[in-house]
């Protein structure tokens, strides 16, 4: 469900539209603990929707051709595909954890997401209808979230994951994707839901790269997806890993 800053969600990675270039490193969850920082993610971002009106709903995001109202669309699937997963057992152990996770080729369908988006969105009547859905589904999937077994294993996408690595990757999208949607927007993540995506960055990053310095947590999520470009001097500090950017797509 990220998306670079020039291209459409789903034209990059995999059916969430997200794609990694770097090997992974240690789990996510170790930056924040995932159940509450999931709660917290939804949370922020029901508060930057509800009460907008539905002018402001179609503003744009930081993902090329989606308004909010599209891009919290995508949110709404990504919190039903969080229901279906965590009422969705596995036998452990996991193949891939909060990092490697992101490591997944993409398929041949996703390319078509960016655009079925668009055109659901499109339907409601109003784009309030998104923010009802949303309003409806994220709480259920973070009460699912809750009450998962924080040892079991669930699997999606072909994977499988133990439930607090899975809970971070659904925090990691959800940061970004708050950051997208807030372009001119008040709001943003809280600091628990950016400490696992910033973790989930730096698995992603070779252990010799050195993240420059002035760097905030924002502009790493921001560069590391592919949102903002990187300055000369960012290349300069970062070397050879320059090329590895975006992290995530």
């Amino acid at each position: 469900m990220l998306s670079a800053g020039i291209l459409p969600l789903a034209e990059v990675g995999r059916l969430d539209g997200v794609h990694a270039y770097r090997p992974a490193g240690g789990p996510a969850s170790r930056a924040a603990e995932p159940r509450r920082a999931l709660g917290a993610a939804y949370d922020r971002i029901t508060a930057t929707v509800d009460g907008l009106a539905d002018a402001d709903l179609l503003r744009p995001t930081r993902c090329r051709g989606w308004l909010v109202v599209d891009l919290l669309l995508h949110l709404v699937l990504d919190a039903q595909r969080a229901l279906v997963t965590l009422a969705s057992p596995a036998v452990g152990p996991a193949d891939v954890d909060g990092v490697s996770y992101w490591l997944s080729p993409s398929g041949p369908e996703e390319g078509l997401h960016a655009g079925w988006v668009r055109r659901s969105a499109a339907a409601f009547d109003r784009p309030r209808g998104v923010v009802r859905l949303w309003t409806d589904t994220a709480p259920a999937a973070v009460r699912a979230a809750a009450a998962a077994d924080p040892l079991g294993y669930v699997t999606t996408q072909g994977h499988v994951l133990a439930v607090p690595e899975f809970l971070a990757t659904l925090v990691t999208e959800a940061v970004v994707h708050h950051l997208d949607l807030t372009v001119d927007l008040p709001g943003g993540p809280e600091r628990g839901g950016v400490a696992i995506a910033v973790a989930t960055l730096d698995g992603l990053l070779s252990d010799e790269a050195i993240r420059p310095a002035d760097w905030s947590d924002t502009d790493y999520l921001l560069k590391g997806t592919g949102r903002l470009p990187l300055t000369a001097h960012d290349r300069l500090v970062l070397g050879e890993a320059a090329g590895w950017f975006p992290l995530l797509g």
